[in-house]
């Protein structure tokens, strides 16, 4: 009885392999026979890749992220070391040079310093997409374009807004920095400086999984801009609080950019995915 099982299990398996085989023969000759489907089209699609800023992480991108999937992109984002703008680009350049084939590379906020000093590092890079994002020339820092524009929400006493925490292993005296909750002083408090237009719930969640920013980082000058020899779209808050509108312009202005402006404050990418979406796929089609 048990041999008679064994041999009908036997015949099963081989059958199986026998259907699976001619399955898969059938099917990979379809797909190559016919260039354009969606098998192809997938891979002929640049590869997205989302670069986070200070006070945030990768989740930031959620709503994103979805997006553009369901569009059939592939999407990556590497969380942002948030150690100084040398190390951070040199981070994420590691990351995007193991992926073949052309990148949209894409940074929010603190992010856009990292895009635009990793893209020289990264051949593979195309477009950049800057969301409401710094977008430096050589030589310029954080707290410098904070300050170029009246209107900051970033720019007062670091204490009156940070909280500032030690952390092993970096610069003597350098230390991490915590957007504070509450308000105080000429500091409105983390939902109307940071995450104006976000729901009291999500703001919630956003500050207290903020990711934090050494401050070292602000005065770190940018190197040689990757937005002088690559196409660039910008997405630009008319209601941030922490860049200036006016500062957002400038710089994208500057940068030959793309522009496209939102009815949001810093965190378009959450209360505005559509659009931030949208631009995003704007600057993949460019690439043809």
């Amino acid at each position: 009885m048990v041999s008679k099982k064994k041999a009908r299990w036997t015949a099963l398996a081989a059958a199986c392999a026998v259907a699976g085989t001619v399955a898969l023969t059938t099917d990979s000759s379809a797909t190559a026979a016919v260039p354009g489907t969606a098998v192809a089209q997938h891979h002929a699609k640049p590869t997205i890749v989302l670069v986070h800023g200070a006070w945030a992480d990768a989740s930031s991108w959620n709503a994103v992220i979805a997006r553009l999937q369901q569009a059939g992109y592939t999407v990556y984002a590497p969380p942002n070391p948030l150690r100084g703008v040398d190390t951070d680009a040199k981070t994420v350049a590691d990351f995007v040079n193991t992926i073949p084939g052309p990148v949209v590379l894409v940074g929010h906020s603190y992010g856009g310093f990292v895009i635009t000093n990793a893209a020289t590092q990264t051949p593979n890079v195309k477009a950049l997409v800057y969301d409401d994002a710094y977008i430096p020339d050589r030589g310029e820092t954080v707290f410098q374009i904070n300050a170029a524009q009246p209107g900051s929400c970033v720019t007062a006493d670091p204490t009156t807004f940070l909280n500032l925490v030690p952390y092993p292993g970096g610069p003597t005296g350098d230390v991490d920095a915590y957007l504070k909750d509450a308000p105080n002083g000429s500091y409105k408090g983390f939902d109307a400086c940071f995450a104006n237009g976000v729901s009291a719930d999500q703001a919630r969640l956003l500050v207290t999984g903020q990711r934090p920013f050494a401050v070292s980082t602000g005065s770190e000058p940018s190197g040689v801009p990757a937005w002088k020899t690559l196409p660039s779209w910008a997405v630009v808050g008319t209601q941030d609080h922490v860049i200036p509108p006016a500062e957002l312009l400038a710089m994208a202005q500057r940068a030959g950019s793309h522009i496209v402006q939102v009815p949001a404050g810093h965190l378009s990418l959450i209360t505005q995915p559509k659009a931030v979406t949208d631009t995003i796929i704007k600057a993949a089609r460019s690439l043809g």
